[in-house]
Parts: structure tokens; C-alpha cells; sequence
């Protein structure tokens, strides 16, 4: 095998697929990036953890043809310390692979194309288009919430519903849950029914985020079956398991009938509590994370955070309905639930000191439906 390529683009096109490459101690082949060049011109790259997979396609020049797979990392760290825009790369019949630009060359061992695993088959035509744009903003909103390690395997991703123009993400960790909607138009590739739901594990969700791209035109593709996905956009095919098993029944959970309602400046509230911050994630061995003391009282809302390396305390201007209450909370979980809320205010509903709360943006944007869930922390006083 023998080709040419430009060397900046290998390594924007390569950068992205290492998040499916394999660590030590797995599979020894999923530690290499497969390269297939064909006599007709086209050069295909693949990673592959055996959990996900990405494929993409590379311009270059192919003199030879040839199926063969070189360490990811070190091909990577090659193409970025060598001179030159013009890369050739070649495997000899003892697998042999010289990288060479102008003078300096590198020489590695390879392996045959058939020791790579295979990407397991994905039936096209059952699944669903929808709007990058609009699955990017959605999983910004959910990842903070998804479980990692957590004993019920369901919880260690994100679960999706697709019906008929309504798309439906949630994530929970068992402290906070997020659950957003958004009225859009998604277009059904299968003849049969249009409703799917399915659970993506969390490092697949967050690689997703990474490489969706940002235009407004630019569309996803999702193929699906009862354990894998695979999603195309922009020249990449993206597979992934899904994880097996039945979802929470996360409308059961969220409190709808709560009998305190806060309306707060969502840019003050997080200035508040970046600012308690520095007291509540202070680390002192032996001590637990101090909590928040969340008051309120008529139309002030008091935090305070006490602990042996400081003391915070603010007040804010609020609009409330129903009784004064008193409760605490993970100061961390809560900046992480306010920042994802979109709009200027955020309405806060709370019932006693011991059930969840939901933190709900006043004016969501057009077509979406988000609701923010958080447990409160039991304190002593």
C-alpha cells in the first residue's frame, strides 16, 4: 500500500476518532486505526474500541492499494512532529510502514487489515434525520445528569424518545435528573412505525456532542437496531452500543404539584453561588463537602455556607408564592442544573426540606419543554 496525503488534514480528520480507540490490556487491534485505500482513489479511516466505531473518509492520492492498520497513537504523534504539508505513507509485504516527508521518514510495524475487528452491520433505512443544531443544544442541557458507575446500568447514559416531531432526552445519577423536550422536525427513514427510544452510554453521548457539527443546515442520521446505532453527518459514521434495559420512569419521579414557587435572576443566582463556591468545594480531609443553606424568606433568598475554612452568605431579590422554607443542597449540582437552564429567570419549585426540587426556565425557547430535577441534602439543623 502506498499513498499521499496532506498532512494537516489527516490529523483534523484523525483527531476526532481517537476517542474510539482502544486501551492497553483490551483487544491489541483496537489500539490501531485501520486504513483501506482502493484502487478507485478512496481511503477510508476506521477506529474501533468495540464498544463504538468511527469511519471517515480522507482525501489523498493512492499509488497502491492496500488494507492495513498502524498504531493510532504513534501514527498521530508522527504527523505532527514531521516537516512538510506532503505526507506518503507505505507498507512494505513484511508489514513494514515508512511515514516519510521530504528527507525524514518513520519507520513502524503494522498489521494486516484482516486483525481488525470488525464494526458490527447496522440495516439502514430504520431510523431517523434530525437537525444537528438542535441535538447539540439538547445534549448540552443532559450531560451533567448522566450516572457514571452507577449499579443500574440504565443510568450510565442518556435515554432518547423519537415520536412523530418531538424529541425527547433525559439523564439522571439518582441526585439530579434532566429531562428536555423540543417540537422539530425530524424526518422517519422506515416505512413502519416513527416512535424509537433507546439508551446511549454516557462516553458515546459526550464524543457525539463533540463532533456534531455547528450549522444550521447540517443534519444527523441515525440508524438503528436493538443494541447498536450508528449515525452519519458530515462524511462520519459514528456506531455505538446502546444499552440494554428498561429506563426509570422519570415522569413518576418529578414532583408536579409543588407548593412553593421562587422566580429568580438566573445571572445573580449563579453569581451567588460560584461565589459560595469557594467555601462549599474547599476540600478538608477527613470532612464531607459542605452543603448550601438555601432560605427563603418573603421576597429575599439567603444562601449560606459555613465551614472550617470560611463563610459565605448572599442575599437576592426574588418573586414567591407559598410558604417560607429552608433546605440544603450540593452547591456543585445546583450551579450545574442553573447553567442549563436557558432565558434570564428561572422558576424554583420546592415542598418541604426533604423532597426534590425542579428548576424550570420561565421563557424556554420556541417548541421546548425542559425541567431540571435536584435532590436536596439532609442536614442535621
Amino acid at each position: 500500500m502506498k499513498i499521499v496525503f496532506n498532512r494537516q488534514q489527516i490529523i483534523n480528520i484523525i483527531a476526532p476518532m481517537m476517542c474510539a480507540v482502544g486501551m492497553k490490556g483490551t483487544n491489541p487491534a483496537t489500539e490501531y486505526i485501520h486504513i483501506e485505500a482502493n484502487n478507485d482513489g478512496s481511503i477510508v479511516f476506521t477506529t474501533y474500541d468495540l464498544e463504538k466505531g468511527i469511519k471517515c473518509n480522507a482525501e489523498g492520492k493512492v499509488i497502491e492499494g492496500g488494507d492495513y492498520c498502524v498504531n493510532a497513537s504513534k501514527f498521530v504523534q508522527t504527523l505532527k512532529v514531521m516537516d512538510g504539508d506532503e505526507i506518503t505513507l507505505e507498507v512494505n509485504a513484511n508489514l513494514e510502514t515508512s511515514i516519510s516527508s521530504g528527507k525524514s521518514f518513520y519507520k513502524m510495524q503494522s498489521l494486516n487489515g484482516s486483525d481488525f475487528p470488525i464494526i458490527p452491520q447496522v440495516k439502514s433505512g430504520s431510523g431517523f434525520e434530525v437537525k444537528a443544531s438542535v441535538l447539540k443544544s439538547m445534549i448540552a442541557k443532559i450531560t451533567y445528569a448522566m450516572g457514571v458507575n452507577d449499579q443500574r446500568p440504565v443510568l450510565n447514559g442518556a435515554f432518547f424518545r423519537i415520536t412523530e416531531n418531538r424529541l425527547l432526552i433525559v439523564s439522571c445519577d439518582s441526585f439530579k435528573l434532566a429531562k428536555c423536550v423540543c417540537e422539530t422536525n425530524i424526518r422517519n427513514l422506515s416505512d413502519g412505525d416513527s416512535k424509537y427510544q433507546y439508551i446511549v452510554p454516557n462516553k458515546t453521548v459526550v464524543e457525539l456532542y463533540r463532533m456534531l457539527p455547528d450549522g444550521e443546515d447540517d443534519t444527523v442520521v441515525f440508524n438503528l437496531s436493538h443494541k447498536s446505532m450508528v449515525c452519519s453527518f458530515d462524511g462520519l459514521t459514528f456506531y455505538s452500543r446502546l444499552i440494554e434495559g428498561e429506563y426509570i420512569d422519570f415522569d413518576r419521579i418529578i414532583i408536579k404539584t409543588h407548593k412553593i414557587n421562587i422566580t429568580v435572576d438566573k445571572a445573580q443566582l449563579l453569581a451567588a453561588l460560584e461565589r459560595a463556591a469557594v467555601v462549599t468545594e474547599e476540600k478538608v480531609p477527613g470532612s464531607t463537602r459542605t452543603p448550601l443553606k438555601f432560605s427563603v424568606e418573603g421576597n429575599i433568598l439567603k444562601l449560606n455556607a459555613v465551614s472550617s475554612v470560611g463563610v459565605s452568605y448572599d442575599e437576592l431579590e426574588i418573586d414567591h408564592n407559598g410558604d417560607d422554607i429552608v433546605i440544603s443542597f450540593n452547591n456543585r449540582n445546583l450551579i450545574d442544573s442553573v447553567k442549563v437552564c436557558s432565558g434570564e429567570k428561572i422558576r424554583i419549585e420546592l415542598s418541604t426540606p426533604l423532597y426534590s426540587i425542579n428548576l424550570v426556565p420561565v421563557n424556554p425557547g420556541e417548541g421546548t419543554d425542559d425541567i431540571f430535577f435536584m435532590m436536596p441534602v439532609r442536614t442535621r439543623d
